[in-house]
C-alpha cells in the first residue's frame, strides 16, 4: 500500500509503487470532480438568467458567463504556475476554495440586488471552474502515452455526477432559496459554494505525494540516463502545443456562445426553470458522460482524427440548434447534446495532444497558459454570445458557430501532413 508518509525517493525507485500513486490520484480526482462538476454547472444554468432578472435586459445575458471564463482565464494562469511550483495539491484546492466563497459572494448580491457584487463575485468564481477543468491533467501526470486519453477521460467523467445533477437540483434549490429569503436564481449558487469548498478540501487533505512533484522527480532521473536531442523535441513539441491549444480554444468558443444563449431562447418560448435544467443538464451530461469512449478512441484512433469529428459535431449541433422549433423540446435537447458531445471530442484530444508535447518541467505552466487561452475564448463566445443574440436571432448565432467549428479540419490536414514528413526525417537519421 502507498501511504501519505512515503517518501518520493522510495516512490521514484519503484515502479509499482509509482502505479499505485497512479491509481490513487485518479481516485481522489474522481472524488473531487464529483463535487467540482456541481459547483461548475451552477453558474452556466442561472447565471445569464439571475443576470437577466438583475439588469432587466436581454443584451448583457451573456456577460455572467464571459465574466466567469475570464476569471477562469486568469485563475487558470495563475492554478498552472502554482502547481509547477508546488504541485498540483496547491494550486487546484486554492482554486476551488476560491470559487467556494466566491459563490457565496453571488448569493449576497443577489440578496442585495448589488449587480457590481455579482460581477466581482461570478469573476473569481472561475476559479473554480477553472480548478475542475485543470483536474483532469493530475491524472495524466503519471500516466504512460497508451494511458493519457483514458486517464483525462476518467477525471471529465467523474464530473458528470455533479454536473448533471446540479442543473436538474435548480428547482429544488430555489425553493431552498425561497424559504431562507433568497431569491430563487441565487439557489444554485449555495450549492455551487458547498460543492466547491467540498473539492478544495478533498484535493487538499488527500492528494499527497503529489503526482506531478513525482512525474518531475522520474523526468530528472531519466535525463540523467540517457542523451536526448533538444532541437528536434523542441519543433515537435511546438507542433504539439499548436495544434492541441487550437482545437481546445475553437471547441469551447463554439460551445460557451451557443450554450449561453440557450437558457434565454428557451425562456422567450415559455419554457419554465425545470425545462432549461433539464435541457442543460443533458448538456452537461454529454459534456462529460462520453469521456471513456472518447478517451479510448483518442489512445486507439488517434488525436487527430477525434479532433476532426470534433469539428463535424460541432457544426451539426449549430445546424440542429438554427433550425429547431423555440417551443420542440425534444429538438433542443438534440442539438445541446451534439454540442457537448463536439467539446467533449474536441477538449479530450486537444489536451492529450497538449500532454505528449510537453516535459514535466514545464507542463503545468503550459498547461495553465493553454486553458488561459481556452477560458478567454470562452468568455469572448459568451459576450458576443448575447450582442449577437440581442441584435439578430440564435438562429444565426448557432449557424454561425457551426461554420466556425469547420475551421478545425485544415488545421487537423496541416497538422497530419507535417507529422508524416517528421517521421519520415527520424526514418532516414535511423536509416
Amino acid at each position: 500500500m502507498l501511504g501519505n508518509k512515503t517518501t518520493m525517493e522510495e516512490i521514484v525507485a519503484s515502479p509499482e509503487k509509482v502505479h499505485q500513486l497512479y491509481r490513487r490520484t485518479l481516485m481522489i480526482v474522481v472524488f473531487s470532480q464529483i463535487f467540482g462538476g456541481a459547483g461548475l454547472a451552477a453558474g452556466i444554468t442561472v447565471g445569464a438568467l439571475l443576470a437577466k432578472d438583475m439588469l432587466g435586459t436581454d443584451a448583457y445575458s451573456g456577460v455572467p458567463v464571459a465574466l466567469l471564463t475570464l476569471g477562469s482565464a486568469g485563475a487558470a494562469y495563475l492554478i498552472g504556475r502554482m502547481s509547477q511550483r508546488y504541485g498540483r495539491r496547491i494550486g487546484l484546492a486554492g482554486g476551488f476554495l476560491t470559487g467556494g466563497i466566491s459563490a457565496l459572494g453571488v448569493v449576497l448580491a443577489a440578496v442585495t440586488n448589488n449587480v457590481w457584487l455579482l460581477f466581482f463575485s461570478l469573476l473569481f468564481y472561475g476559479a473554480g471552474t477553472a480548478s475542475n477543468l485543470q483536474a483532469r491533467y493530475a491524472g495524466t501526470d503519471l500516466a504512460s502515452a497508451k494511458q493519457r486519453g483514458k486517464a483525462i477521460s476518467i477525471a471529465l467523467v467523474s464530473t458528470t455526477l455533479g454536473a448533471v445533477a446540479g442543473p436538474n437540483l435548480v428547482g429544488v434549490m430555489g425553493e431552498f432559496a425561497d424559504s431562507i429569503g433568497v431569491p430563487s436564481l441565487a439557489g444554485p449558487f449555495i450549492l455551487g459554494a458547498a460543492a466547491f469548498i467540498l473539492a478544495g478540501l478533498v484535493l487538499l487533505v488527500f492528494m499527497k505525494p503529489d503526482p506531478l512533484l513525482v512525474s518531475k522527480a522520474l523526468d530528472n532521473e531519466k535525463r540523467i540516463d540517457s542523451d536526448k536531442t533538444p532541437d528536434t523535441t523542441h519543433v515537435k513539441n511546438n507542433r504539439g502545443i499548436i495544434v492541441g491549444g487550437f482545437v481546445m480554444v475553437l471547441t469551447q468558443m463554439v460551445m460557451v456562445a451557443i450554450m449561453t444563449m440557450t437558457p434565454i431562447h428557451m425562456g422567450h418560448h415559455g419554457h419554465g426553470l425545470d425545462a432549461i435544467g433539464l435541457v442543460i443538464g443533458i448538456h452537461i451530461g454529454a459534456m462529460y458522460l462520453p469521456s471513456l469512449v472518447t478517451g479510448v478512441l483518442v489512445d486507439k484512433v488517434g488525436r487527430t482524427t477525434m479532433a476532426s469529428a470534433a469539428g463535424v459535431t460541432l457544426l451539426l449541433a449549430g445546424l440542429v440548434a438554427a433550425t429547431a422549433p423555440g417551443n420542440n423540446l425534444f429538438v433542443l435537447i438534440l442539438a445541446l447534446t451534439l454540442l457537448g458531445l463536439g467539446w467533449n471530442f474536441g477538449l479530450i484530444s486537444g489536451t492529450a495532444t497538449i500532454v505528449d508535447a510537453t516535459t514535466p518541467s514545464t507542463r503545468a505552466k503550459v498547461q495553465g497558459t493553454m486553458d488561459v487561452m481556452v477560458a478567454l475564448s470562452g468568455a469572448t463566445g459568451g459576450m458576443l454570445s448575447g450582442m449577437v443574440v440581442s441584435h439578430s436571432s440564435y438562429s444565426l448565432l448557432s449557424i454561425g458557430g457551426g461554420l466556425l467549428s469547420l475551421l478545425l479540419l485544415p488545421l487537423i490536414i496541416w497538422a497530419s501532413r507535417d507529422n508524416v514528413a517528421v517521421k519520415r526525417v527520424k526514418n532516414k537519421k535511423t536509416a
